[in-house]
């Protein structure tokens, strides 16, 4: 293969799981998922988790980064690099096909784009310490581990210094994460906004009248704060504004569905961007599994 990686990417309700899992039945693939909230326990309708998508043929499809944390855990894009590298390595150990599949713009990027970057805690003490030195002292230290130093522009602020120190001192002392470089064949998953608009207000509908609001329910209940569900959003914050009595059931309706449509505006807008780049997306018009094998099979042949 020419390519490391499958990548099956798309806004929101277009059908990007089952198209995936059907596509690594057929190449003898596990899937990768890149869902920011999907890997939360116990939020699984909201998130669109869809398990059932992964069984095809009678055959489970692997998959990960799915219900691997509490919700009231955290979750961001280096720990999301992190767990999926190294199940990108266990797929490739087994001699399989790794696909990456979800419509978190930041996290397909961090892998598509190869990112090499890594967190950055800021200490508290650390900071104290620091901000005893002068502005003077803090620039000469700066400079002393930061050999290479580009920008200078910003060494008259004595808060932007420190924050530099301490990204300085975070590199010599860990490195950057060296991560594989991949290349990854991205077939993207377009539909018209219209058809988009439809499945998003029917799904919606379904899922509000088979559990959804239970769940968000069954969080509170569980003791996940407001603040947390507010934070997840969509989904969780109007059913959970609903649930506290803020807004009434057709408030709540109304104000989600248009939430999920700019939702998919803004995933659109993101994929986009990754264009303008120089990432190639193959967009596909929906979930077409010719249309795709195409795709890979010339990819395959170059």
């Amino acid at each position: 293969m020419s390519y490391d990686l499958i990548t099956i990417l798309g806004p929101t309700a277009v059908g990007k799981t089952k198209l995936a899992a059907r596509i690594a039945f057929q190449l003898n693939g596990e899937i990768i998922s890149a869902d920011s909230r999907q890997v939360f326990k116990k939020m699984d309708i909201g998130t669109g988790k869809d398990l059932s998508d992964y069984l095809v043929n009678n055959t489970q499809i692997q998959y990960y980064l799915i219900d691997i944390l509490n919700p009231a855990e955290e979750f961001n894009v280096f720990q999301f690099q992190k767990l999926f590298y190294e199940a990108f390595e266990k797929i490739n150990k087994k001699g399989k096909v790794p696909f990456l599949v979800g419509g978190t713009g930041l996290y397909l990027n961090s892998i598509i784009s190869n990112y090499q970057f890594s967190e950055v805690r800021f200490n508290e003490e650390r900071i104290n310490e620091l901000n005893k030195l002068s502005i003077e002292s803090l620039t000469s230290l700066l400079k002393s581990i930061s050999k290479n130093l580009h920008n200078t522009t910003d060494l008259k602020i004595k808060e932007r210094v420190i924050k530099a120190i301490i990204i300085a001192e975070h590199k010599k002392k860990s490195g950057i994460p060296k991560y594989p470089i991949i290349k990854s064949l991205n077939i993207g998953i377009k539909l018209d906004r219209k058809k988009i608009k439809q499945n998003i207000t029917e799904r919606l509908k379904y899922r509000l009248q088979n559990g959804m609001i239970e769940e968000v329910q069954s969080l509170l209940d569980d003791g996940l704060s407001f603040e947390k569900l507010m934070f997840f959003g969509l989904e969780y914050k109007y059913i959970g504004q609903y649930l506290i009595g803020e807004i009434n059931y057709n408030d709540m309706f109304q104000k989600l569905n248009s939430a999920i449509h700019k939702f998919a505006k803004r995933q659109m807008t993101w994929f986009r961007k990754m264009e303008r780049e120089g990432i190639k997306i193959n967009w596909i018009n929906g979930p077409d599994f010719e249309a795709a094998m195409k795709i890979i099979s010339e990819e395959n042949i170059n």
